[in-house]
């Protein structure tokens, strides 16, 4: 059970030193209950203190990491039942499912392909992380073949699925390194597959028939030692799987329960053999509490909507994304290029960006800090106005780039345009347009004066 702010207060030094960040050891103790601070933030603490202490700075939902490298999954970790009360940490993570009787031929093709499936958005690379590597064989060579084969091919994780502990053990011998979720232990082989996870070190998920039978399953591997486990109800229908997340993630956050404070494993293609539907069942699973989401094959189709929507609901809603200040080079400009401003916000930057890139004239674009706000909302907020945007452009250089002096302003902040030819005298301020989308056909009409 997690302690309270007064039973952690009186636990700490009390010495109200502020070297936590705030200004009394109560308030340090009332944000270490709520998950707000770490208790490593407190440089005073005993270490008799810190033991009792430990499970109350830990997260109701255990973090762990499937994986390595770039694309190494973080699951678990959550605070909140809504992004609205804080933010998610940790997007669900996605993946596709290959047998191990699979041709080594067509494993590798489908590695490639997998591989291709990412793009940038808002600066970020999105992309799907794991295969799961299912052993339909029987041969335990052949499964670890198969798995060897993924990591040489991929950059991606893997899910290792069989229940038989002699088949995982060959497979772990041959890929352990790679950090792998063993998939799974059962009621029948729990004592076998706990020890093969203690002694590979790899994260562990726990099947059973029902929350209520997880959660026994659950209390033996923990007493055996065991702390990063991923839990799947074994539900397989969509109303019952629906149900077994949302009831997994209140019984960790509200009703404090450590023996199901685990991130959680879903199946959407054992659900349904149509892979459109398989995506839309992901779709809901990603937006309620799903860790992770296996889906029988990667399409664009299916991989790009999934990306996009775990990437809106993983976005803090309290912080813009924002990219960075600075002057931007797009199509190869030169000193003779047309210069544009715009806003730090992320979506105003690539929505522009990307219509200045499709006109393919070399262009330079001066991007000012508003705080993450679009152009309309800085200008409201008195962030985009004649003279900050005239102050941004005489500090940021772009006078040693381009030898005119021509500037393009955004339609939706025409009215800056006095202020700013004031702030910058001798400058040629020209209003561009309200819409991006308008944009490759201003430029090839643009002339600079």
């Amino acid at each position: 059970m997690a302690l309270t702010g007064i039973q952690i207060f009186k636990l700490l030094p009390k010495t109200n030193c502020k070297e936590c960040g705030v200004p009394t050891c109560l308030a340090f103790a009332m944000n270490l209950a709520s998950g707000k601070a770490e208790l490593d933030a407190c440089p005073y603490v005993s270490e008799e203190a810190r033991a009792q202490l430990a499970e109350a700075s830990a997260p109701p939902i255990r973090p762990l990491t499937v994986g390595y490298g770039d694309t190494q999954l973080k699951m678990g970790g959550e605070t909140v039942l809504f992004r609205h009360e804080k933010t998610f940490f940790s997007p669900p993570g996605i993946a596709a499912l290959v047998t191990d009787d699979t041709a080594p031929v067509k494993i590798e093709e489908k590695c490639r392909r997998y591989m291709a499936y990412q793009y940038e958005r808002v600066g970020l690379n999105l992309r799907p992380e794991l295969i799961a590597l299912k052993c339909l064989s029987g041969d335990g060579k052949k499964f670890a073949q198969a798995a060897k084969l993924i990591l040489d091919k991929s950059d991606m994780g893997l899910v290792l699925m069989c229940e038989d502990p002699a088949l995982m053990k060959a497979a772990l011998d041959a890929v352990a390194d790679a950090n792998p979720l063993i998939y799974a232990a059962t009621k029948a082989n729990a004592a076998e597959m706990g020890k093969l996870a203690l002694d590979t070190d790899c994260p562990l998920a726990v099947k059973a028939d029902g929350i209520g039978a997880l959660e026994a399953l659950t209390g033996t591997l923990t007493g055996m030692g065991l702390k990063d486990l991923v839990l799947d109800s074994g539900a397989r229908t969509v109303k019952q799987s629906f149900e077994d997340s949302v009831a997994l993630r209140r019984a960790a956050l509200l009703a404090q329960n450590r023996a199901l404070g685990f991130p959680t494993i879903a199946f959407p293609c054992e659900m349904t053999d149509n892979l459109a539907m398989q995506t839309t069942i992901a779709a809901g699973l990603i937006a309620k509490y799903a860790g992770l989401v296996v889906l029988s094959d990667f399409e664009g189709s299916v991989v790009f909507p999934l990306l996009l929507e775990r990437l809106n609901i993983f976005t803090d809603p309290q912080r813009p994304m924002t990219v960075t200040q600075g002057i931007y080079e797009i199509n190869g400009p030169d000193p003779q290029s047309p210069l544009l401003v715009t806003s730090n916000f992320s979506l105003t930057y690539f929505i522009v960006g990307g219509e200045i890139e499709a006109s393919r004239i070399p262009t330079w674009l001066a991007v000012m800090d508003t705080e993450g706000l679009s152009v309309l909302t800085a200008w409201a907020a008195g962030k985009f106005v004649g003279d900050a945007v005239g102050m941004f452009i005489k500090k940021s250089g772009v006078s040693e780039k381009i030898k005119h002096q021509n500037l393009v302003i955004p339609g939706y902040a025409a009215a800056i345009l006095g202020d700013l030819e004031e702030e910058l005298p001798g400058w040629n301020v020209t209003i561009g347009p309200r819409e991006a989308a308008h944009i490759p056909k201003f430029l090839k009409e643009y002339r600079i004066g």
